[in-house]
């Protein structure tokens, strides 16, 4: 490990990864003094947030129970600068509670999460630091921690284990597989065979879901043949191999980049599981995510001669291929014969062809789409909106997109996350960062849950513009919505802060990276080494270095050093 670097806390290090100060002579440092550093740093920061505290202190650096920033309260419809006529805070405390038995809740989570937030070196220390936590163990506690710490299998599994030995308590199904699935995520492989064992040892817990679970992330780790023998062995657990099963087989290889491999699979079942129109379309889709239109064809000609007519469902795979390869002339012409055998297209295949348009630059002839879907009878459902507020978004036409949400409204259909996630990123595109925060207020505000790709544009637009205090506000608020870092965020805050010239903060990040259990690519090691060597930071660029090696040892052993 890094000498000197600060415990890992999900909530406390990420403020202390930004009081590092960078003297003269550079090397980790860390402590509540170095908070001072960015009224000396003079970080290009935005004047609403350089303003937003009197003091001059960082929000959510130093007030760890008044985490309070101001901001405007409205998004401007303009494409000009906000003005901003009134302020409301934003809080990134969680809301009050509303009962006893909910503000109860919200302290015992608090409670484990503090306790999780220390290093440890397995699962069994943390069972044995939890001894001394009184919290009332509940399966609603276990989700909500188990969500949180989705991204450090290590304090999932030692609080899973843990939580297994209280008194009155047994695991449910539905936690069962949250384990399972975190355990996947994170190539424990050997771990996730042990917990499907136990639940076969309890009785009745492993569902179709819990197989899905693990095919799922055998394939997503490129072990495609042990998820085939997983679908094999699901009726030893007592799952039974029909169709539906065999559909979940076929589209986990499909979207795990294995459509050959998906087709071998159903050449050899179908003999004894009959197959239906899902499964061809399956296959379809997996042809044409693969760019094989040929094979997709031919599959849809196989459809046939097992008496399946290809549907909406099966046409919008191919109509998404052809967007995909920007030939909107066939397209065009799979939508008129679409229309002749009376297989009208449907909001999907709409919202997927206006989407391909708007990206590839045609923005009136994908706004044209519009009128095309109300002359075939359709209403636009939230992502057909979504696409069009993108679309508008992307062209810079904001008082456009404005127009669009509030069309949803009218017409019943609230925005949604993909909605907000949507207008923040056109927003942070076109360097309007203070209207992209205040519809993060607007999330908060209506009670819609932000995810990762909520916060990715934010961190790109800070990284490249050097605002480190909002940064780590916005790292702040993602743990306090229960939103861990995944492997694409770490990597951008390593490289980012890297090219940026923040070299201790992108070490901070990358040790952190391999601590969560995500292994950094090489281009990753080899950037941040570069830029060590090229400031002569020989010690840290041993450590670094050492850090590496126990990557690659952690690759081939399993183990960490």
């Amino acid at each position: 490990m890094l000498d000197g670097l600060p415990a890992w806390s999900p909530s406390r290090r990420m403020r202390q990864c930004f009081r590092i100060l960078v003297p003269p002579s550079p090397k980790f440092v860390s402590g509540r003094s170095a908070v001072a550093c960015f009224s000396t740093l003079g970080f290009d920061l935005p004047d609403w947030f350089r303003n937003s505290k009197g003091d001059g202190s960082c929000a959510g650096l130093d007030d760890e129970e008044d985490d309070i920033f101001v901001l405007p309260a409205e998004p401007n419809v303009s494409n000009e600068q906000s003005q901003s006529s009134g302020s409301r805070p934003l809080s990134i405390r969680p809301p009050a509670a509303a009962s006893h038995e909910d503000a109860e809740f919200e302290a015992d989570v608090d409670e484990v999460s503090r306790i999780l937030s220390a290093r440890f070196a397995s699962p069994e220390a943390i069972v044995i630091a939890m001894d001394c936590c009184s919290v009332r163990v509940t399966g609603c506690l276990v989700d909500k921690i188990l969500t949180r710490f989705s991204n450090d299998w290590v304090a999932a599994l030692g609080f899973f284990l843990w939580a297994s030995t209280q008194g009155g308590y047994c695991h449910r199904s539905d936690s069962y597989d949250l384990m399972v699935d975190i355990l996947g995520k994170f190539k424990q492989f050997d771990l996730m065979w042990d917990l499907i064992n136990q639940m076969v040892e309890v009785g009745g817990l492993i569902s179709l879901m819990t197989m899905t679970k693990v095919m799922r992330r055998l394939a997503g780790a490129s072990r495609w043949t042990e998820a085939i023998n997983a679908f094999h062995k699901m009726d030893r657990f007592g799952v039974l191999k029909d169709t539906k099963a065999m559909n979940v087989l076929l589209d986990t290889l499909c979207k795990e980049r294995s459509v050959k491999r998906a087709r071998c699979a159903f050449q050899e079942l179908r003999g004894t599981i009959p197959p239906d129109e899902s499964s061809f379309n399956t296959l379809i889709h997996g042809w044409c995510k693969a760019r094989m239109l040929k094979e997709a064809v031919e599959t849809m000609e196989e459809m046939k001669q097992h008496g399946f007519s290809p549907s909406v469902v099966t046409y919008t795979s191919l109509v998404e291929a052809y967007c995909i390869e920007k030939d909107f002339q066939t397209v065009y012409t799979l939508l008129d014969e679409m229309r002749k055998r009376q297989c009208l297209p449907n909001v999907i295949t709409y919202t997927i062809v206006m989407h391909a348009l708007g990206k590839a630059g045609r923005t009136r002839k994908a706004l044209d789409t519009f009128d095309k879907l109300k002359e075939d009878g359709f209403s636009p459902d939230a992502s057909f909106y979504n696409s069009l507020i993108y679309i508008l978004g992307r062209a810079g036409r904001f008082e456009d997109a404005y127009s669009v949400v509030e069309e949803m409204r009218r017409t019943g259909i609230p925005p949604n996350v993909t909605t907000f996630n949507t207008l923040i990123s056109a927003a942070c595109d076109h360097s309007q960062a203070e209207n992209a925060l205040k519809l993060l207020v607007k999330m908060e505000e209506q009670s819609c849950k932000p995810d990762i790709k909520t916060y990715t544009p934010f961190l790109k637009l800070c990284c490249k513009r050097q605002w480190l205090k909002l940064l780590l506000f916005l790292v702040c608020h993602m743990f306090r919505k229960d939103i861990s870092p995944d492997f694409s965020t770490y990597t951008l805050l390593v490289s980012w802060l890297c090219r940026n010239g923040k070299v201790a903060q992108s070490c901070l990040f990358l040790e952190e990276m391999v601590l969560m259990g995500f292994t950094p690519k090489q281009e990753t090691f080899d950037l941040v080494m570069d830029k060590l060597e090229m400031r002569n930071l020989q010690t840290t660029y041993k450590k670094i270095n050492i850090l590496r090696t126990q990557v690659a040892n952690l690759k081939h052993t399993g183990s960490f050093q």
